[in-house]
């Protein structure tokens, strides 16, 4: 397995997730200050929105407008250009927990996933993805899956979801109307994994944060269709939670590192910075 190693970024934070590069810039969530963060080149960071509900998963509509899911109360909110919030979509009917993850594919389509149980208190148990089409209309996609974290877009169409709590990366059809159907196994990891948010190239290989796991298993991994591993960044002292290429020609892979474990996040305390890395691989466009 090749080994890359990282550069510091950026620190000084709580819990950053959603790593997502749009318009030149990248951009996180802080779960615990409730901060929509942008990030300069230096790594300076300036606070685009501050989401009562706390902050997750990011993405942007064909327009360039911003949506954030809002966690406490399963929602997708969009961000005006003065950081004002407004709802675009209420997914909570189908959420058995927080809201968590969001991919919104160029076409407008949305896809927002939810923790599925209150963590720390519950066992895991299945939930169902959220599919938002373009007019902000909910439906639950027709399959069950466990702890839904990390999405991407493939180049034939598939849209490929990390299930955290089933170590796996499963891949659906998606219909020219967003809508998603043959769930499968797109690549088995080891037991222990547990993949997070994640990334694709554009060499086909699928970049993820390995959650929740100690060293020295902890870190980002690239695995490709099947369950290969083929490259990892190895993270001290920290999880890896969420990566995005980004830079230019998205040459350069983001990874937010949390010092955290399950005991202090339920507690609302982390500290969280960003790391890069270059890994030989061009991002795929998000």
């Amino acid at each position: 397995m090749k080994l890359h190693t990282t550069t510091e970024f950026a620190t000084g934070h709580k819990f950053l997730e959603g790593l997502r590069w749009h318009d030149g810039a990248l951009w996180a969530s802080d779960f615990f200050t409730g901060k929509v963060l942008t990030f300069a080149a230096d790594g300076d960071a300036a606070t685009v929105a501050e989401v009562p509900g706390a902050p997750s998963g990011l993405g942007f509509l064909p327009d360039g407008t911003a949506l954030v899911v809002s966690q406490s109360d399963a929602t997708v909110l969009r961000i005006g250009p003065d950081g004002t919030l407004s709802t675009y979509a209420d997914f909570s009917a189908f959420a058995g927990g927080p809201g968590n993850d969001l991919l919104v594919a160029p076409d407008g389509h949305a896809y927002a996933g939810n923790f599925g149980f209150a963590i720390g208190s519950e066992d895991p148990k299945p939930t169902v993805l959220a599919h938002i089409d373009p007019q902000g209309t909910v439906r639950p996609v027709d399959a069950p899956v466990l702890f839904p974290n990390g999405m991407a877009l493939t180049p034939d169409g598939r849209l490929l979801l990390a299930e955290t709590f089933l170590s796996r990366i499963t891949a659906y059809d998606r219909a020219p109307d967003g809508t998603l159907s043959n769930p499968h196994v797109w690549a088995q990891l080891p037991d222990g994994f547990m993949p997070d948010g994640i990334a694709l190239d554009t060499d086909g290989g699928v970049w993820f944060g390995n959650a929740l796991t100690p060293e020295p298993g902890a870190g980002f991994y690239r695995v490709v269709e099947g369950g290969e591993l083929t490259d990892k960044v190895p993270v001290t002292g920290a999880q890896a939670v969420a990566c995005a290429f980004g830079g230019d020609d998205l040459g350069t892979l983001y990874m937010s590192c949390n010092a955290t474990t399950l005991e202090e996040f339920v507690q609302g305390q982390s500290k969280g910075s960003i790391a890069t890395a270059s890994v030989g691989r061009t991002g795929a466009p998000a």
